[in-house]
Parts: structure tokens; C-alpha cells; sequence
């Protein structure tokens, strides 16, 4: 089954608005077994709605729209949507009460006129009832496709995608179930971690998995997927080249969680040796240390955090030495070593990460190449200390600086 998504309104294609709608859409797609094979922004015009359906008239098995069925002139989803199916709008009832009950029991204002057409609906429409708006869903076939028009606020269209939308897709679409799998890797790069697997990935084909590598700062997701009609056939074959990869990505891969990224694997091991952290910033000005405040039971694991931006602060707050930082400047790793342990002592934590840099875009207070930053890591055995040049702009070079540090400390977690 092949889908289409069509998201409406001018709002959407001057970047006012973020479509959120079309992400949640896709989710739910996929999760039914269902293909999105594009996805589209267009203006809320008679003519470019018209155009848009018409080119994905029997392309795909369904099209879902959301947006311009609004009570007001700017909204021509619906005159368009009965144009396009040579359809006539009709009362309906059932809508009618609703948009009353609504207006009188919520808003505490009797309906309008222009509040009663909400309650106007296409003739041949089956109608997707909306619990918490005005505006109905509608869903019409023609030929070989099944357009679906809906509100384009997005918890109203969830909740009608939600309550009758999936069911309609399950009862009336032959649908194939599909899995994947994904397994999380650190430290390595996407084109290196393409070396590593090649000669399996070859053979993947064999047995009808796709794979798809998912690079972020840091990481790079490893996704599985098939396409089956018996469920427990397509996990098991996944599954088995799951365990045929692993043994070639034992040195990188951290995860089998997608949801997990290197932040929570860290927690994970903090939490598993019983074990703390607490970090010393500069550069990276308190972000580090929000990674992890902001998880669920922070106090666990998580002593505190010292954003030391200015030179002095390191001195007095840290206890950097003075000599130190006349003899190496504020951007060297003998600075960030002695951050680090610094942090370490105040918190009275077992880990402390440290950050110094130079983030841009002009130099602080050392003469070091902008985007260099030095990173501390203090454990229990002793203090590991690395430099990076992370070049421009001066927010890349901070969740870059980020980035590294969490490698560097999951390493000592992993060691240790």
C-alpha cells in the first residue's frame, strides 16, 4: 500500500508555521505496514490543491490532507475538494449539533452563520468525526485512490487520525506488516562503519532486509527493515542479521534502543556502577551539564556543574592555577585537566568532564585557533585530557565540543 501526504497552507511554505502534521502522519503509516512515497507543501489555492491531487490520482492508494478547512474565505480546501469529485455540499446533522454544542457549552456564544457551514460537508463523503473541533474529516474514493481531507490543527488531526482514520486503513486496505530493528553506534564514522559491514550488507537483499544508515553528531543509527505478510517471518529475519552484523560492529556498537542516545547510554552505565558525574564548562556554557539535569532521576547520578566561562572563575572557582594558565593559556588541555579535577573535588564526584575553548567567532582570552576546544575527563584511576579543532560556526563547535566529551567519557565508563 502506497501513500501520499499533503500538507496546506501558505503559513507552512513561508516557515511561520513547522509541519509537525506530515511527521506524525508518516509515523503512523509506516507503523500500519503503509509506504509514504512523498510528502508535499502547497499553497492554499483551488489551483494548486487541484494540481496536487490530480497527480496523485490512482499513483498511490491513499492521499491524506491536512489544512484550509477553516470557517473562513482564505480556507478553499473543501470548494476545491467537492470541485475535484464534481460533488455538492450538503448539511449534515450529526456536525450541526456538535458545532452548536461546541460554540454554546464551550465558547459560551451561540453558532453563526459562518460557524454553520463547518457543518456542510461534501455528499459522497464518508465522514471522520471530530470530537474536539469544528471541522469534520472527510474521505472520498475515486477510481483507485482514497483521499482524505483533514483540520489542519494538530491535535485535532490526531485525534481523528487516531480514532478513525487507522481503523478505517485496517478494515478497508490490504496491509503488510513490516519491522525494524536498530542498533546504535558511536565513535565510528558513517563511511568507515560502511567498510566495516559491507560484505554483509551485500547479501541483505538476499533475504529482502533493507538498511538504512542514520547519521548524527557523534552516532550513526543502523535501521532494518522488511516487509512481510506473517509477522513473526519478518522479525525472525531481521533479527538473524541482526546477530550476523553484530560481531563486526562489537568495537562501536553501544545499543539495540533507538530511543537511547549517548547521553542516556551514559546515564544507563553511571546508574549500572552506581557512579557520578559533574562537569566544569566554559565554552560549552552549561549545555553539557543540561544533557543531563534534564533526565528523569538526575539526582542519581548527577553531582552538579560549574559554568566557568571567564578566566577568573576557572582561579577561583575550580582552583585553576594561575601559573597554569600564564604558562599553557585558558585554552590548553593542563587547563582543562585541572577543570576537570577541579570539579571533581567540589562535587565529590567519581567522573567530571571539563570543556575550554575557543568557540568563536573571535578570540576569547587565548591566542588559539578559533574552534579549538580542550576536554577533560577525571575518573577515579586518573584524568585523560584530548584537543579538537572544530572549525566554525560557533554553535557547531559547541555540540561538536559536546559530542566529543561524551565519547570521551563513554569510553572510561566502558573501560572501567
Amino acid at each position: 500500500m502506497k501513500a501520499a501526504i499533503i500538507t496546506i497552507g501558505d503559513e507552512l511554505l513561508i516557515g511561520q508555521v513547522v509541519d509537525t502534521n506530515s511527521v506524525f502522519l508518516s509515523q503512523k503509516l509506516e507503523t500500519l505496514g503503509c509506504k509514504v512515497v512523498e510528502k508535499v507543501s502547497i499553497a492554499d489555492s483551488r489551483e494548486a490543491i487541484l494540481y496536487t491531487m490530480s497527480r496523485y490520482q490512482n499513483q498511490v492508494d491513499l492521499v491524506i490532507m491536512t489544512g484550509g478547512l477553516g470557517p473562513t474565505k482564505d480556507d478553499v480546501t473543501k470548494k476545491t475538494f467537492v470541485e475535484y469529485f464534481n460533488d455538492k455540499l450538503v448539511r449534515n446533522h450529526e456536525v450541526y449539533l456538535h458545532v452548536k454544542r461546541l460554540l454554546e457549552e464551550f465558547y459560551k456564544r451561540p453558532i453563526s452563520e459562518i460557524n454553520e457551514l463547518q457543518a456542510d460537508v461534501p455528499s459522497q463523503a464518508t465522514i471522520l468525526f471530530n470530537n474536539s473541533g469544528t471541522a469534520p474529516g472527510m474521505l472520498i474514493q475515486k477510481e483507485q485512490t482514497t483521499f482524505v481531507s483533514l483540520p489542519g490543527v494538530p491535535s485535532e488531526m490526531r485525534q481523528i487520525v487516531t480514532e478513525k482514520l487507522v481503523p478505517y486503513i485496517q478494515k478497508n486496505f490490504a496491509l503488510q506488516n513490516i519491522y525494524h530493528h536498530t542498533i546504535v553506534t558511536v565513535g565510528v564514522g558513517e563511511s568507515l562503519l560502511a567498510e566495516k559491514i559491507a560484505e554483509w550488507e551485500n547479501q541483505l537483499a538476499s533475504v529482502g532486509v533493507t538498511l538504512a544508515y542514520l547519521p548524527q553528531l557523534g552516532a550513526v543509527r543502523l535501521r532494518l527493515s522488511k516487509v512481510g505478510s506473517i509477522q513473526e517471518d519478518v522479525e525472525s529475519i531481521v533479527k538473524a542479521e541482526v546477530e550476523k552484523v553484530k560481531p563486526l560492529i562489537s568495537d562501536c556498537m553501544v545499543s539495540e534502543d533507538e530511543t537511547q542516545g549517548l547521553v542516556e547510554i551514559i546515564i544507563e552505565l553511571l546508574k549500572k556502577k552506581k557512579k557520578t558525574i559533574a562537569f566544569a564548562e566554559s565554552c560549552t556554557g552549561g549545555l553539557f551539564t543540561q544533557r543531563f539535569a534534564e533526565k528523569e532521576g538526575a539526582s542519581d547520578f548527577l553531582q552538579g556543574g560549574a559554568v566557568t566561562y571567564a578566566t577568573e572563575s576557572k582561579v577561583s572557582v575550580l582552583g585553576v592555577s594561575q601559573t597554569t594558565i600564564d604558562r599553557y593559556t585558558v585554552v590548553s588541555e593542563e587547563v582543562a585537566k585541572e577543570m576537570a579535577l577541579g570539579a571533581q573535588s567540589i562535587y565529590q564526584s567519581d567522573y567530571a568532564i571539563s570543556t575550554t575553548g575557543n568557540a568563536g567567532p573571535t578570540k576569547g582570552d587565548s591566542d588559539k585557533e578559533v574552534g579549538t576546544v580542550c576536554i577533560g575527563v577525571a575518573t577515579p584511576s586518573g584524568v585523560k585530557t584530548q584537543t579538537f579543532l572544530l572549525g566554525q560556526p560557533r554553535s557547531r563547535v559547541i555540540e561538536l565540543a559536546i559530542q566529543k566529551g561524551l565519547l570521551m567519557i563513554f569510553e572510561e565508563l566502558k573501560k572501567e
